[in-house]
């Protein structure tokens, strides 16, 4: 499998985190387990679709989907020869840009919504094999800036407590998040419902966890003290957390290898 990561247009950065590529022409069937990163995601298949198991049952995926948010790994598995495109939104941009209740699409997968394919109509319509990223990332740019959202006052309250939480790495709790931003913790918990579908706390656990692949890259420390650097004192409380997210034990599992997953976790 090949992969590919693209910046998008300047402009775009308070609303699009990247876009990402990645085809393969093989057809053998691999399955790929895909971890949680914090960031929602609409993406569209230019070859053969995916199966996904996210609920114990595998389910036949169509070509253009919506991805929320994910509490926990789960299972893709190709059905033939892979093309991909993926438009990683930062975590409050869906609900801003298709008015959208995020919640409702937590740990779910599923066709695009309506009034987001209609959005992106030129844009699935376009999708052609082979397909050049460099190209198609400009014209993704195009469609997004037609679409920006102006953000009211509530929006803004969710993005400073988001930029909050990324400023520290996960690493923040819930009482600072309400002094910071003035409100009571149902307030809170709402708008995060609303906008991103995960509950404040649990999604700093994402980012927490997120950033050992980060760290895992950037230098050669052991991923116990890559642990360290990311908030984690207690180390059980760590690798908890490292099988929840991925299912595997942090010693045994493979940063360096080129998987689906680690493509999305590393986002260099």
């Amino acid at each position: 499998m090949n992969y590919q990561r693209i910046e998008p247009d300047e402009k775009l950065n308070p609303w699009v985190d990247c876009y990402w590529f990645a085809e393969s022409t093989n057809a053998i069937r691999e399955k790929k387990k895909i971890i949680p990163d914090g960031f929602p995601e609409i993406i569209f298949h230019y070859r053969d679709p995916y199966r996904i198991n996210i609920s114990g049952a595998w389910k036949q995926q169509g070509k253009n989907l919506l991805a929320g948010q994910i509490r926990n790994f789960f299972y893709l598995e190709n059905t033939g020869a892979s093309g991909m495109v993926g438009i990683k939104f930062k975590p409050a941009v869906l609900a801003q840009l298709f008015e959208l209740n995020m919640s409702d699409y937590t740990n779910q997968v599923i066709p695009l919504p309506r009034i987001t394919r209609k959005a992106f109509a030129g844009t699935i319509e376009s999708m052609s094999d082979p397909l050049k990223p460099l190209e198609f990332a400009k014209l993704l740019d195009h469609e997004l800036g037609l679409i920006v959202p102006l953000r009211n006052g509530e929006a803004q309250k969710i993005e400073r407590a988001l930029d909050l939480i990324f400023e520290c790495n996960g690493n923040i709790e819930v009482n600072e998040l309400l002094d910071q931003l003035a409100i009571t913790e149902r307030q809170l918990q709402r708008l995060f419902n609303k906008y991103v579908g995960l509950p404040p706390k649990f999604y700093c656990r994402i980012i927490r966890f997120s950033r050992i692949f980060s760290l895992m890259e950037q230098n050669d420390s052991s991923w116990v003290e890559m642990a360290l650097e990311s908030g984690y004192y207690d180390q059980s409380h760590f690798i908890r957390n490292f099988k929840a997210f991925t299912g595997e034990d942090p010693s045994a599992y493979l940063f360096e290898e080129e998987t689906l997953a680690n493509f999305f976790m590393k986002r260099t």
